[in-house]
């Protein structure tokens, strides 16, 4: 059933096995066969200079990709029930990108783990976003590979467990006043307008409401402590509304 090449038994990271037993109480999971967790640090630039080390950890990258995008995708699906599928893959891609992994990869300690050519060595590939992502993905395949999809889904919810509760803040709608624009500018040709209705609160802690409107319609409005922001949560609302009403004619045939 397991097509992936059979990690070295022996070989340890050049920082020895302590990295990995205390990465071991970060993640909250204990190896049963420390083989795959090993492998999960083999760079190819390491793999190539030693080779009898065993096969870099590309392979568990790959399957580790996969793994996190059904364990994100089953979770996102779960918790908000009432999303829509542009939604959905939005926040997806918003948890699972390079620089989000590697800021994960850095709070874990895998720089620290990984086994590095001389090259890669010399050119700080320890501190290398994308080679940190890599890494996170690999040990995610690890995992999956040593105790099962249970065992991944486990450790990557705990992982992203702060991620996927704050999905609702700006940090992750910071796109939604363009796809809107790009939206209303695609089936209506007009520009969507946005109103400050009401401004108010101590000069420290102001408070704002904006409405976004659409050819003279009231499609959203969003409240916050910037313009900014407020607007911000107006397009949200308006651009969800707008795709779900579009879902809703074309189930009914409208436009169809």
């Amino acid at each position: 059933m397991n097509q992936i090449q059979q990690a070295p038994a022996g070989s340890s990271p050049r920082r020895g096995g302590d990295q990995l037993t205390g990465l071991e109480e970060r993640l909250g999971y204990c190896f049963r066969h420390r083989s795959w967790l090993l492998q999960a640090f083999i760079h190819s630039s390491f793999a190539h200079e030693a080779p009898q080390a065993g096969p870099s950890n590309e392979r568990l990258e790959f399957l580790g990709d996969a793994v996190l995008n059904l364990v994100i995708s089953d979770a996102l699906v779960t918790m908000y029930p009432h999303s829509p599928e542009g939604e959905l893959s939005r926040w997806r891609a918003s948890l699972v990108n390079a620089k989000h992994l590697a800021e994960l990869a850095t709070h874990l300690g895998l720089g620290q783990c990984l086994r590095l050519g001389r090259g890669e060595e010399l050119q700080a590939g320890r501190y290398k976003p994308s080679l940190l992502a890599d890494a996170l993905e690999a040990l995610i395949g690890a995992i999956y590979l040593d105790g099962g999809y249970p065992a991944a889904q486990g450790v990557v919810l705990k992982l992203f467990e702060t991620s996927l509760q704050t999905l609702n803040r700006e940090c992750l709608t910071e796109d939604y006043k363009t796809a809107l624009q790009e939206y209303v500018q695609k089936y209506l040709k007009i520009s969507p307008e946005y109103r400050l209705v009401q401004e108010s609160g101590p000069a420290h802690a102001r408070w704002f409401v904006v409405q976004v409107w659409v050819a003279g319609t009231l499609w959203g409005e969003g409240q916050g402590h910037s313009k900014k922001q407020a607007s911000q949560r107006a397009a949200r609302q308006a651009w969800l509304k707008a795709h779900q009403d579009q879902a809703a004619d074309e189930s009914s045939g409208i436009g169809g």
